[in-house]
Order: C-alpha cells, then structure tokens, then sequence
C-alpha cells in the first residue's frame, strides 16, 4: 500500500467549501428521508413535514366550571329582584370538563347558584349564550397545522400534539457520526502519562458539539498510525455511519497516513485548504459516505469540524444553519497575518467605555485554554497582512452579548491571583466574568492609556528609584484619572526541574554550566527585574546562552 502523505492542494477556502458542496450534492448526500417517531419521543426534534390536527380539541361542548348547565334563553329576564326558578328537569348538574349535552347552551358557576330544594334551584343572573362553556374547536381545530416544517418541538408542543389525536410525528433523521481518533501516541483519560504519551480528549470536544448540532454520535477507540488497522477501521465506520470525523494524521508526518488511506479506501475531493490553523484538513468520501479528515491539534480540529462539518449535520437532517451573531469591535492591539490564508483568531471581548474591546486570547493551535477563554471569533481574510491595533474589526460571537456585557477586561502582568479572582467574582455575582489578556505590564499600562481595559497589572522596578510602578504611571498615564492598588506581594526567580538538580541560584551558575535560558519578553515586568539582576551582576546578555529566547507566559 502507498502511504506517502503529502498535501494535495492549498485550496482557497470559499472554493474549498464549494467544491465540497457540489461533491456531497453528487452523491445524494442532503436528500435524507424523514423517519417517523412517538410524540413522547420527539422532544427536541425537527419536524421534517407540517403536523395536522386529526380531531379538535376539546372534541365535544365542555363545561368550563363547576356548576348547573341551562339553557340561555330561560334566564333571560333573571334578577335579584326577579329571580327565576328551574325545575330539576330545567338544568344539568355538571363538573369541570363534563359534557354539555343539548339542549343545553350555557353554565352557571356553582356560587350563583341557590338552592332551594332537592328539585329546584333559583336564580338571579341571566345567561349569555355558551357562557363557561368550551366549545367544540375552542383551542384546536381538526384539520388546523399544529406545528410547521423545521420546527424544534417543544414540551408544550408535545401536548398540543397529543391533544389533537397525534400519536407519531415524521421529524428530520439523526445522522449517525463517528468519531475515530487517530495516533499510536494517544492513552486514555485517567491513564498515567508517560513521555510521548497523548491523552485523548479531542473525541471529547468533538463528540460534545456535535450532540448539540443534533447528531447522534459513536466515539472509536483511538486507532494505531498503522495502514491496515486505519483502512480497517475508515472502512468499517463507512458502512456504520452516515459521516465520519477522523482526528490526526491528516499532515506531512512520517506517520499521518490518513491521507493516504483515505486515498486508496475512497476519493480525496479536498486535501488542504488555505486556511491558518486547520490547512492539512481532509474532505473525502468513502462510497456515498462524507469522512472530514481533521488536524490533529484541538484547535485545527474545532475549527475545520465548524468550517466542514456542521453543515454536514444540520444538512443531512434538513435543518437549516443557526444564525451566527456578529458584532462590532476594536483591536487592542495589532495582529499579523500571512498573506495567502484565511486566519481565524480567538479574541476575548468586553465594553471599556463606549467601545467594545477585543483582544487575542492565544496563538497556536493546540492552546485548548485558549479557545477556553475566548468570547469570539476573528477571521483575517487572505488578502490581509494583519489587523493593526485601534481598527474597527466584525468577530463572530462565542457567547451571548449579555455575558460580553457583564465582563471586566484585564489587561496586562499576569498573576494566578486573577484566575482566583475570576472564580470569587462569579461566585460572587454569577453573570459577573472577568476576562485576562497577559500581554506584560507594559502592554496593561497602555491598554489602561488607550481606553481598552478597566484594569491591568503591573510590577514594572524603576532602576533609580527602586520603586514599583509609580514612576511609569506618572510618565506613561500623566491625564489619565485612576488609582493605583497593591494586590498582592510574590516572589520570582529561576523556574528549573524539581529539586534544582544543577544548583543553580544565579546567572553564573547557568553561564558556567553551558545551560539553556528562556526570558521573557521585551516590557513585562519580569524581563526588567531580570535585565537588572543581569546587570547587578556584571553580566551582558550574550552571555547567556538564549537569553534573546523569548516566552509569553
């Protein structure tokens, strides 16, 4: 078998999408029969045809109170002053929901009625016609459309349906949707991790969205990067599923044979579109059946189910694509992009002011928390080198604008005591969020400067004072009212491998030992303490080896 696995083209994503269309439209893909199932099964299906009332409802006259039925006319001159007497043979004892038989045509409550003996009962009120009673068709007619097509069925409209003499309802198919993960790396959750060992939790992520999007969902054990156990394994999901997400394997690996399998099993319509994370994706079919070949990294993966998959289930079903929200927002700060690929970026947002403040929330397509703490979506279009820092820029929302409302935006150092105060916050006040972006402290400083968060943190050292901060509010925000908190005190210093195997405790002793040194970056407060102890020490940068290697925390 040929396993060579290399990119089949760097599709442009619009033509991608098409393409991929026209191929599942080929082969009869969305033209899915509707299955018929028990109203008391329905909850939460899509109507795939209209739904009619065989019978109304209430299908007979009912008494609508507790009291006697009569007829209209005998009370028509009855008042306190008048009252009228009906003989026993005259009127109709009758409950809630009893039936009204002719030639009774209205019911007086039980309260206005007064007994005079065992035969008789006076009264003083007259009558208007059917009055408290409900009549046949009051609340449904026979023949009416209960509910249209493409409707989410409700409790209530399961009651509506039950009440009009409609036991089974023909609603959209549930595609069956397997998820098979690929890697010899992969052990499962709760396994101990050894090194190059990979828990896998991508099936998780994938398997959760695609029950909401309406699927019905089969998690395959993780499968060895072995082609005959991936031929096996796609070929047998083929004849199980009506769509099947592999995870992994799709790139250039030495061990990514997805492509190559997929080749041989199949036909490959797709393979890399130009899009930043997610390039490697796989569109293929196995027979009639649609295989989305997925990146590995959870944010590949996420993104490519969302860009490829979704309207694989929601088409399949019938069911038209839910609405996205969008809205309006300003760049924090500017965000690079490589000509030539659509770019999606994760972006926390939150009002500052009058203006809606979107900052990246992380980089890299395996940054799980990234997409974690994001409230929306930026996509950066191909044509574009990047998005500067103050532009106007439309994201696709994440969350609700009432979470984004009720969020506090944190920009600047970073601290683990943010994340306990997130926590406290929400339990404080639970729609309360506290959003972080970690772009140093001087980044807070001029995100405070510029209007694009309602607080930051600091620990910026002033070499000639020997004090914290002040110095560079007092040059940076001179205009800008505020107040300036000491949150908490910490202690920094070297982070090595547990129990500090080499010893060291300075500059030196890394020098000394030929060791590898990663700083951070360019106006965190960290890096200025760290350049002053460099220079405390007598020490030039050059002498440390990596100490240009760069690290965001």
């Amino acid at each position: 078998m040929k396993t060579d696995s290399v990119y089949l083209s760097n599709t442009p994503l619009g033509e991608a999408r098409k393409l991929w269309r026209q191929a599942l439209e080929s082969c009869g893909f969305f033209s899915t029969k509707p299955v018929r199932i028990a109203v008391d099964q329905a909850l939460g299906e899509t109507t795939a045809v209209p739904v009619y009332a065989r019978h109304s409802s209430p299908s007979y006259n009912a008494s609508a109170m507790d009291g006697v039925a009569v007829r209209f006319q005998d009370l028509s001159m009855a008042s306190e002053a008048s009252p009228v007497t009906l003989p026993r043979n005259n009127y109709l004892p009758v409950n809630t929901g009893n039936a009204i038989p002719e030639p009774y045509n209205a019911v007086v409550m039980i309260e206005d009625v007064h007994q005079l003996d065992d035969d008789a009962i006076e009264l003083i009120s007259p009558a208007t016609p059917w009055q408290h009673v409900r009549t046949v068709g009051e609340d449904i007619v026979a023949t009416e459309m209960i509910i249209p097509e493409g409707h989410v069925i409700r409790p209530i409209d399961q009651g509506a349906l039950l009440a009009a003499g409609i036991t089974e309802v023909k609603v959209c198919a549930k595609p069956v949707v397997t998820v098979l993960p690929t890697g010899s790396e992969l052990i499962q959750p709760g396994s101990e991790v050894c090194p190059g060992q990979i828990i896998e939790f991508n099936s998780r992520i994938l398997s959760g969205y695609l029950l909401q999007w309406g699927a019905k969902v089969i998690v395959h054990p993780p499968v060895s990067d072995d082609p005959d156990e991936l031929t096996e394994a796609f070929t047998s999901a083929s004849r199980n599923s009506d769509i099947i997400f592999t995870i992994a394997g799709a790139s250039a690996g030495t061990r990514d044979f997805s492509g190559s399998v997929l080749g041989n099993t199949g036909k490959i319509i797709i393979h890399g579109v130009a899009i930043k994370p997610g390039k490697p994706v796989i569109l293929a079919l196995i027979g009639d059946t649609p295989v989305v070949g997925l990146p590995g990294y959870p944010i590949s993966a996420l993104l490519t189910m969302h860009l490829f998959g979704r309207e694989l289930v929601y088409g399949f079903s019938g069911k038209p694509l839910p609405e996205q929200e969008f809205c309006e927002a300003i760049m924090s700060r500017p965000m690079h992009s490589a000509m030539g690929v659509d770019q999606f970026v994760r972006v926390t947002l939150g009002q500052v002011g009058d203006k809606l403040i979107a900052t990246p929330s992380g980089k890299g397509a395996g940054s799980v928390m990234s997409m974690v703490r994001a409230d929306g979506l930026l996509t950066i279009p191909s044509g574009s080198e990047g998005i500067g820092a103050g532009q106007p820029i439309r994201i696709e929302m994440l969350r609700s604008k009432r979470e984004v409302d009720r969020t506090l935006v944190a920009i600047g150092s970073h601290d683990n005591i943010l994340d306990l105060m997130a926590n406290f916050l929400h339990r404080l006040d639970p729609p309360l969020r506290l959003s972080s972006a970690h772009v140093g402290s001087m980044g807070g400083i001029m995100a405070i400067r510029r209007g694009e968060a309602h607080f930051g943190g600091t620990h910026l050292l002033d070499e000639e004072t020997g004090e914290y901060n002040v110095s560079f509010i007092k040059r940076f925000l001179p205009d800008t009212p505020l107040k300036l908190i000491n949150l908490c005190y910490r202690e920094q210093g070297f982070i090595v491998p547990r129990g500090n195997p080499n010893g060291i405790g300075s500059f030196t002793d890394i020098i000394d030992q030929k060791l590898s040194f990663i700083n951070r970056q360019k106006g965190a407060g960290t890096r200025l303490l760290t350049d002053k102890v460099l220079r405390d020490s007598g020490l030039e940068p050059d002498q440390v080896p990596g100490y240009n290697h760069e690290e965001y925390t």
